[in-house]
């Protein structure tokens, strides 16, 4: 045969991958004369890793370096922009090198741009990371930098201090090349030994898998052909989630936006991600046809990524957390319904393709565009189906109360409820034989102290199923009366959540509170009924670290509310 296959589309979309040059090094007397600028993000405020900079400060005593300034302050619910400014305060002390640390956990991509910033600023810089973080910051430093002294130092919550001063001492000679070097010996500091997107995507914006494969007579008439090659190239690249893909074609491009009247290079998401990539409708349009979405679904994926483009679901850090969540996609409205998306039983398992091709087609995105692949550049210690796929719909035949989409607009406009959580978490009762017995088992399952909110009070999403929503409302409940009762006495006492789990991160308000609750007020706590008659509901714990729950109407490209599918049909 003389044909060839079609070419598919890269789900990357197009990189900059800038190289930033590093600002020049005046070396150790540069340093004597000048101020040492320690930049901490907060995180060497816990266990002992502040010996970090005790330790580096001692030895650049030892040289005659001991002019310092010292500033603290957390990277958390900052933006690109934001953490570019914070940079630009940082440079107006005038160092002549800055110290950053602590790259551990959530906050390494956020301070790993604070250290680019710097660098720009003219700045000589040495970022401090400790595992998991440090390999996410290679990451980021690899696509938005190119280079950057990172220093590794392999230290943990249980580490002692004299183990936390040994790490710096065996990384001295790294950490002084850093900051006062030669030019070659500050080129092999910067240097990335990145291990993965080694070539950038190419300029045509195509994948050159098909274009090595030799079509046969006897394979191209076989469904699904050359789908091993395909995916066998597609895992290698890392691009794809681990289950088999619908190839990004240009042709299948195009009939997903045939329910899309959105402009393909509008900007849903800015800068996010290791790669720090604008995310636009075609990324989504490519995610969606991978996912395996049907064109009706875009509507409604371009709502749930300008939800979660709010700075108060704090994306940028989102994406590549430590945490298991997923973000899940709650769809209330009559567009729901129109385009298959269940709220009905096992309506969060298996089975409905609507509701798994939506949630899997943003998480392709934040795969494939955000570039946070697990295992190589993003921090989740074991991860969760919730990150495969996490959407559903509440069902107006079966509601109790109002829905999300009445409550916060109208009944004839749908809307999309997005949060960064975890799983839903199993609540059994089947004995219970009226609301308020049943309710004590609820509340008794919205926090443990292995959760997010046992430490960060914040949002909460509590499923009932139907049988469960009746003995509430037949024992007198409203959606307010059941907020008010799970914000009252969804608790811990405070001596249960002192110096364990996480630092907390509370309203001033709650200082002195005991017990201590886990949501800030009754308006944390969405209350909607989903799923099949019997006894297992179920609560959806937040993430909440600085991270909102956030609902946006499903509108047309003028911002109007649409009331139909038909209304984005072309």
């Amino acid at each position: 045969m003389d044909k060839k296959l079609a070419p598919l589309l890269d789900p990357r979309g197009h990189q900059e991958r800038p190289t930033v040059p590093l600002a020049p090094r005046g070396g150790i007397e540069n340093l004597r004369r000048g101020k040492i600028l320690f930049y901490d993000n907060t995180k060497l405020g816990f266990c002992n890793y502040g010996e970090v900079f005790v330790r580096i400060r001692e030895r650049l005593r030892g040289l005659g370096i001991s002019n310092f300034v010292d500033y603290r302050e957390t990277v958390r619910g900052k933006d690109t922009r934001e953490l570019e400014a914070y940079a630009a305060m940082l440079a107006r002390e005038k160092p002549a090198a800055a110290v950053v640390a602590l790259g551990d956990m959530g906050t390494s991509p956020a301070t790993c741009i604070v250290t680019i910033a710097l660098e720009k600023l003219g700045i000589p810089s040495v970022y401090i990371t400790a595992p998991p973080g440090g390999d996410l910051v290679e990451g980021v430093a690899a696509y938005r930098a190119g280079n950057l002294c990172l220093c590794k130092i392999d230290i943990y919550q249980a580490s002692t201090r004299e183990e936390v001063r040994a790490q710096v001492d065996l990384k001295w000679d790294f950490i002084m090349e850093s900051l006062a070097g030669t030019p070659e010996q500050v080129r092999e500091a910067a240097r990335i030994d990145f291990k993965m997107d080694l070539a950038p995507p190419a300029a045509d914006g195509l994948l050159p898998v098909t274009a090595g494969i030799e079509p046969s007579e006897e394979r191209v008439y076989e469904p699904g052909c050359y789908m091993e090659e395909i995916m066998e190239y597609l895992d290698r690249e890392h691009l794809g989630d681990g289950l088999p893909v619908i190839p990004p074609t240009a042709a299948r491009l195009e009939r997903m936006f045939s329910c899309c009247p959105f402009a393909p290079e509008t900007p849903l998401w800015h800068e996010v991600g290791p790669a720090g990539k604008d995310v636009t409708v075609r990324d989504v349009a490519i995610a969606a046809v991978m996912a395996g979405c049907r064109p009706e679904a875009m509507p409604v994926l371009v709502a749930a990524f300008r939800a979660m483009a709010d700075p108060r679901y704090n994306l940028l850090q989102s994406v590549t957390t430590s945490h298991p969540g997923g973000n899940l996609v709650l769809v209330s409205g009559p567009i729901a319904q129109e385009i298959g998306i269940s709220g009905r039983q096992g309506c969060l398992g298996p089975g409905y393709p609507a509701n798994a091709t939506i949630g899997r087609a943003v998480n392709l995105v934040i795969l494939n565009v955000c570039r946070a692949v697990p295992g190589v550049c993003d921090l989740d210690c074991l991860a969760s189906q919730a990150e495969f796929t996490y959407c559903f719909a509440e069902e107006p035949s079966l509601a109790q109360w109002p829905m999300i989409n009445e409550e916060r607009c109208d009944a004839r406009t749908t809307t999309v409820y997005v949060l960064k959580a975890e799983p839903q978490h199993d609540i059994i009762d089947f004995l219970s034989l009226n609301g308020h017995d049943l309710l004590d088992t609820l509340i008794d399952c919205c926090t443990t102290l292995g959760t997010n909110n046992a430490y960060i009070p914040g949002p909460l999403v509590l499923v009932l199923t139907p049988d469960h929503g009746m003995m509430l409302k037949n024992s007198g409940y409203t959606k307010d009366a059941i907020r008010e009762q799970v914000h009252l006495r969804a608790t811990h006492d405070v001596p249960m959540v002192r110096n364990r789990g996480l630092v907390p991160v509370r309203p001033p308000e709650f200082a002195h509170r005991h017990p201590m609750p886990v949501t800030r007020s009754p308006r944390d706590i969405e209350v909607v009924v989903a799923g099949g008659r019997g006894g297992h509901s179920g609560v959806i714990l937040p993430w909440a670290l600085h991270s909102e729950g956030i609902v946006l109407p499903v509108t047309l490209p003028d911002g109007t509310p649409a009331h139909s599918i038909d209304q984005f049909r072309k």
